[in-house]
């Protein structure tokens, strides 16, 4: 078992990944090709994978053998082939933050396949704290003009349970020799899976401008890169109910960086929402020190896979 201090540190650094996640929403729709999911996804990881295999190849040359090429790839899936298109195409479809409120369900939906893959059932103040999160996200997010898309609404729903899944697989798997390599892999993998879809889908890509690059380079390697090797590392070391408490903050992020810079009023219950939204993300940042009983051996997590 860590000791608090690193956990709390782990859980800091873990933090910082959704909030990067968070800048995606505005990166995305100001920067970026619009109606191309498929496009931008290849380029958030395609990119960061190869920054990320070097990086690893230097440090320790380790790489996928054997069983671990199918646990990997399996999770890229999750992470990233189905996670990124579905994403940004609820980012598309569902202006006014809806979106990134759908986002709130992330700890019920970590709960539910935690339960369903690992036979962990929820406890009840993590349902509680759980539905306690949705909603001070979607008072954060959702707002009186919003505009509701069936499809968008699906496709975001779907790209949160495709995330839960992937947390929870990470979760069940012993960790990589060397996390860097690993996080490059799995995006490599992702991107071999993402860019044919993407030619067939959307078909040649357009010609780029200067902002449509540095977009691209900012999501790839910063929110991409750098925060999903983050984002790993912390879900190896946290219990499974943290993680997803943190995520909140990118839907906090969204909003915040709406406000700042698109310049979206907040009113008194975003504010509201703002404050019960914190209020999880700090209690999955300290539910280490609170619930130590939920830590677990990574012999126990190995010995369910």
């Amino acid at each position: 078992m860590q000791r608090l201090p690193s956990l709390v540190q782990t859980a800091f650094l873990t933090l910082l990944a959704p909030t990067m996640w968070g800048t995606s929403y505005v990166v995305i729709t100001e920067l970026l090709p619009q109606g191309r999911p498929f496009l931008i996804a290849s380029g958030r990881v395609l990119p960061a994978s190869i920054v990320l295999i070097a990086i690893g190849w230097m440090r320790s040359r380790w790489r996928p053998r054997g069983p671990e090429w199918r646990h990997i790839a399996l999770i890229s899936v999750f992470n990233f082939s189905v996670f990124f298109p579905l994403l940004i195409t609820g980012i598309y479809l569902l202006p006014g933050g809806v979106a990134a409120a759908v986002g709130g369900v992330q700890p019920l939906l970590v709960a539910l396949v935690a339960w369903i893959l690992l036979g962990e059932p929820p406890k009840r103040l993590q349902l509680f704290v759980g539905v306690v999160a949705a909603l001070g996200v979607s008072l954060v997010v959702l707002r009186p003009d919003a505009a509701f898309s069936t499809v968008g609404l699906l496709a975001s729903l779907g790209a949160n349970v495709s995330f839960a899944i992937g947390v929870v697989l990470t979760k069940k798997q012993p960790a990589p020799p060397s996390r860097i390599a690993a996080t490059g892999w799995q995006m490599l993998l992702g991107s071999v899976v993402l860019i044919p879809l993407s030619l067939a889908i959307e078909g040649q890509p357009p010609a780029f401008t200067t902002t449509n690059l540095i977009g691209f380079a900012y999501l790839s390697l910063v929110a991409t890169g750098l925060g999903y090797y983050l984002w790993f590392s912390g879900i190896q070391r946290l219990p499974v109910a943290a993680p997803p408490l943190l995520g909140l903050s990118s839907p906090i992020t969204g909003a915040t960086m709406g406000w700042l810079i698109l310049g979206e009023d907040l009113t008194v219950i975003q504010l509201l929402g703002f404050a019960i939204t914190i209020s999880a993300v700090a209690y999955g940042a300290l539910v280490v020190a609170a619930k130590p009983e939920l830590l677990r051996s990574k012999e126990e997590i190995s010995s369910r896979s």
